[in-house]
């Protein structure tokens, strides 16, 4: 075939352009916006507030405040109604088919059986005392809700509505996840320790101790990576091998974390902390670098993940002074401001 001398220059030049052109594209990393405080909604009034859970399917925020469960439509940030006629709530469960909720009242001593659709509370199950992280384990269909004062769990068979094991515990629990598969994962605070459970078999089959991680609080999985993200005081998190407990890495994040939460479509790990930050790790990598630092607000230390939107909600107030110290209360907290609670919603442009 006789050659073509006009064509062999063209496709050199192709060629050279392209080439060119891989070497400038940026990386998929790279090339993702960082985060941003994309806005706030007000939802006002008074009192403390714990733990946010996301429902992505339904478009709704659920925000434990004080003696009520706030829900929100993601969509606008309007609040679409509360759950009301509780004590002191810490956490929300949902079930896997969306039609049912679990609360963690803490100043009832009970978990709370809520409608999703409705709103109205159905039962209330007696737990140990003061109910705080609350987890749904889709194999049993049973949720486990960890008491932070009595130092067990309580299950709950979701279709009898009913406590079915009391399991003692270490010392103080504080966030739980599940990993799917019929294991229960949870902090134990006081120990500097991970605790695993069957599910089925209602039992602890691994403690683990927890690395360079002092008074451990949130805590986030990577079912598909094996991999359980701890948040820490002293400003660490502790990446643990959800198989072995090994600890793995201690990434630095902000100070005061309370909540962990992990994007698997994005391989991120976040961190929310009360000093007004949201630490955000590299979890796509052995080193687990830290990202970004987004400064947030004071006391936003709380936060949920929207997975199918790869938004993150966090809660916060505005604060006044904080009253002088007592005998009874040599740590007193600064008084929240009436009116100022928020969410702030964080992502990418």
């Amino acid at each position: 075939m006789t050659s073509n001398p006009i064509r062999s220059i063209l496709q050199t030049l192709a060629l050279t352009v392209s080439f060119a052109g891989a070497l400038l594209a940026p990386s998929t990393a790279a090339a993702q916006k960082p985060y941003s405080i994309l806005s706030r909604w007000t939802v006002g009034g008074e009192g403390g507030w714990d733990y946010l859970t996301s429902d992505p399917k339904a478009h709704r925020l659920y925000i434990t405040h004080g003696p009520r469960v706030e829900v929100l439509d993601t969509g606008s940030g309007k609040v679409v109604g509360s759950i009301t006629g509780l004590k002191g709530t810490h956490g929300v469960a949902l079930d896997e088919t969306g039609k049912y909720g679990y609360i963690s009242d803490g100043g009832a001593n009970a978990v709370v059986v809520f409608d999703c659709g409705s709103l109205a509370t159905l039962a209330s199950i007696p737990a140990g005392t003061n109910p705080d992280g609350i987890v749904f384990e889709p194999v049993t269909k049973t949720v486990w809700a960890f008491n932070g004062r009595s130092n067990n769990a309580t299950v709950i068979d979701t279709a009898q509505r009913k406590v079915i094991a009391t399991i003692p515990l270490s010392g103080k629990p504080e966030f739980p996840v599940a990993d799917g598969s019929g294991a229960v994962f949870a902090n134990i605070e006081s120990k500097n320790e991970i605790v695993r459970f069957d599910a089925a078999a209602k039992t602890i089959t691994a403690s683990w101790p927890l690395a360079n991680c002092e008074s451990p609080s949130g805590l986030a999985i990577d079912t598909s990576g094996h991999r359980l993200f701890a948040v820490c005081d002293g400003g660490k998190m502790a990446v643990v091998d959800a198989n072995s407990g090994k600890t793995l890495a201690n990434p630095a994040i902000g100070d005061g974390p309370d909540a962990a939460r992990y994007d698997s479509a994005h391989k991120l790990a976040f961190s929310s902390n009360g000093g007004g930050t949201l630490t955000i790790i590299d979890a796509g990598k052995d080193s687990y670098p830290v990202l970004q630092n987004l400064a947030t607000q004071r006391g936003a230390r709380t936060m949920t993940l929207d997975s199918a939107t790869g938004r993150i909600y966090l809660a916060t107030a505005t604060f006044g002074e904080r009253p002088a110290a007592t005998a009874d209360n040599p740590r007193p907290r600064p008084a929240i401001v009436p009116g100022s609670f928020t969410v702030l919603v964080v992502g990418r442009e």
